[in-house]
């Protein structure tokens, strides 16, 4: 969510680096500061709330000065303030950074037993006062900045300039992305291109583990060693209506390539490595009262619902309580059963939704403890629960949900943590053990977005087909329905989404050779029940899609068409097979010749009945 821009050449800074901020407010913010370097000295300017108030602070009182690094921030580790926004100083160096530092408690432990004073509440001063430090020890900037990012854990990008090197800017990313810029005169760092892109269309993406060092005549790139790594430039050349899709075709396809970043920062600041427990600060109940919930009722809509379907698994695993999953359009209609010793969590994209809105203000009727886990910052759901749960993941376009729903389901693993943890049913070591999984989420994602070929050959195979089935057994059932209602929202081909066993029940009639079949099949205690399920299928000779964890080999040899998700744990394992199936609603819908971002009849937040 948080915002980078930086600026070495030959002009003022401070216009550049608003603008630059200004391209990156859609990412969402609670704070904004810039810092250049003025004569030897570099100010620092910075405001809570919208970017006008820091632009108002900088009209009251100019800074001049061509080298210069700015930052929209999203309170993670810290409250909104201004001691907590960016840029961060410690003495000569100055920094902006996005990320999770995950261990910067012990190192903030012994940064202070070294005389360093820290004045913000957040993760990154650490890294501030680290580069400081080996400063102090005669390493230039950017010897500095690598050696800091050897010793922090977790994920960042970095942009940092110094009074001691005036025409330098470092910039370092893992995690987070991070792009450089070239005009003549002049060198860009932004988060996102889009900051740049008024001023230069070649640029340059960092890759993970890389160290640039940016001047307004040169970049050099380095690995965290200091080796030089050549990386090959790109060439922008989106016209203007595209670029705010960032050379997408469809906002759709850019937002499901963005979910390796939103399931991060659903995640930013709000768990801990060192107690392996979620820290959900905004959550509304204490954990003795979490301790003392009977029931969890869990209510959304649509794609949200499916969200909730996956949270029911995840809680009665690792919370042991049970789960009631309820659709809010009959939710409301209803006159249902709820205590006050009952935890009532509501789902929600908009936060406007009507029907989950009317399910939460009967709940909290009935005495219930209202949580939403919600997107947009501010919306009614939020303002009228008794905790909120942020996802963080940026304004959705794409009227059919991707990143809002990954970004929820990661929201639930934190919240199942939280609840295992607080109500003493999963050890410390197991939930680092959890931790552990769920940080390696977004690269696992990534490795199969770069297969995305792969998928679009199965598109073409069997976009001309009017009906699908989409088969997943426990946790990965409501899985099966999400990636049913994807094909059929933005596709229009009827597809439907059953657990595995029910097809049995009534569906198996319905197959034959014009029927394709995607089959989740993680290898789980379920498996082999999915195999059998596979094979019923093929024995009526229908087209197989097998959805397979990594190093099957005997589904390969039955199915049709296979794509292999990285080996993870059973109940992580939903968001990395919704990608593929995320893709593949998309890539049929676009052979169709189908409105991808703008379906017929639908809209993006249903706020009527």
């Amino acid at each position: 969510m948080c915002g980078i821009v930086g600026y070495v050449g030959d002009q003022e800074a401070v216009p550049i680096l608003i603008g630059g901020l200004a391209k990156l407010e859609y990412r969402g913010y609670d704070s904004a500061g810039v810092a250049v370097l003025q004569g030897q000295k570099i100010e620092v300017r910075r405001s809570v709330g919208k970017l006008a108030n820091l632009q108002k602070s900088l009209k009251e009182k100019e800074i001049a000065g061509a080298v210069g690094i700015g930052h929209t921030r999203w309170a993670t580790h810290g409250k909104p303030s201004e001691q907590n926004a960016h840029p961060h100083r410690s003495k000569s160096c100055v920094l902006v950074h996005n990320g999770i530092i995950e261990n910067y408690q012990p190192l903030k432990q012994q940064l202070e037993r070294e005389g360093y004073k820290f004045h913000s509440d957040t993760d990154t001063e650490v890294v501030a006062h680290l580069i400081d430090k080996h400063m102090q020890k005669g390493l230039g900037l950017a010897d500095a900045v690598r050696a800091a990012t050897k010793e922090v854990r977790g994920s960042y990008a970095l942009a940092v300039i110094s009074e001691q090197e005036p025409g330098t800017l470092v910039a370092a990313r893992l995690g987070c992305p991070l792009v450089v810029g070239r005009t003549k005169n002049a060198s860009f760092v932004a988060s996102d291109v889009m900051a740049m892109l008024a001023h230069t269309r070649d640029v340059t993406y960092l890759e993970e583990g890389d160290v640039a060092v940016v001047t307004a005549s040169d970049v050099r790139m380095t690995d965290v060693e200091g080796h030089a790594m050549a990386r090959k430039p790109s060439k922008i050349t989106w016209d203007a209506a595209d670029a705010e899709k960032s050379g997408f075709p469809h906002f759709m396809l850019k937002e499901i390539h963005e979910q390796p970043q939103t399931i991060l920062d659903t995640m930013r600041g709000r768990y801990s490595y060192e107690t392996g427990e979620a820290d959900l600060p905004d959550i509304g109940l204490t954990p003795k009262e979490f301790a003392a919930v009977d029931r969890i009722w869990i209510v959304a809509c649509g794609t949200s619902w499916h969200a909730g379907l996956v949270g029911k698994y995840l809680f009665e695993d690792m919370v042991r309580t049970p789960v009631q999953v309820d659709i809010g359009s009959e939710f409301r209609y209803r006159d249902p059963l709820v205590g006050k010793r009952d935890l009532f969590l509501t789902i929600s994209q908009s936060g406007e939704t009507a029907d989950t809105l009317a399910a939460a203000r009967e709940a909290k009727q009935k005495g219930a403890r209202v949580v939403s886990i919600v997107n947009v910052v501010g919306s009614t759901l939020a303002r009228e629960s008794d905790g909120v749960l942020y996802t963080h993941c940026g304004p959705e376009i794409g009227v059919a949900s991707t990143k809002a729903f990954t970004a929820q389901l990661t929201a639930l693993y934190l919240m199942a943590l939280h609840l295992a943890r607080v109500r003493n049913v999963m050890k410390e070591a197991d939930g680092k053990a959890w931790l552990d999984r769920l940080v390696r989420l977004p690269v696992l994602v990534e490795s199969v977005l770069r297969r995305e070929a792969e998928i679009v050959a199965i598109a073409k195979r069997y976009y001309k087909k009017r009906n699908f089935l989409f088969l997943g057994r426990g946790i990965n059932y409501p899985i099966a329905l999400e990636g049913s209602l994807k094909l059929k929202e933005i596709s229009y081909i009827h597809a439907e989404g059953y657990a595995a066993g029910e097809m049995k029940h009534g569906p198996i009639a319905l197959i034959d050779r014009d029927m394709p079949v995607v089959v989740l099949a993680p290898r789980d205690r379920l498996y082999e029940k999915t195999v059998s399920n596979l094979m019923e299928v093929k024995a009526r000779h229908a087209p197989v899609i097998a959805l397979v964890a990594e190093g099957e080999r005997e589904l390969g040899k039955t199915a049709d068409a296979v794509f292999t998700i990285p080996e993870t744990h059973p109940l992580i394992s939903p968001i990395l097979f919704t990608i593929p199936l995320q893709l593949l609603a998309y890539h049929i819908a676009v052979l169709r010749g189908a409105d991808v971002d703008q379906p017929r009849n639908l809209a993006k937040s249903v706020t009527v009945e």
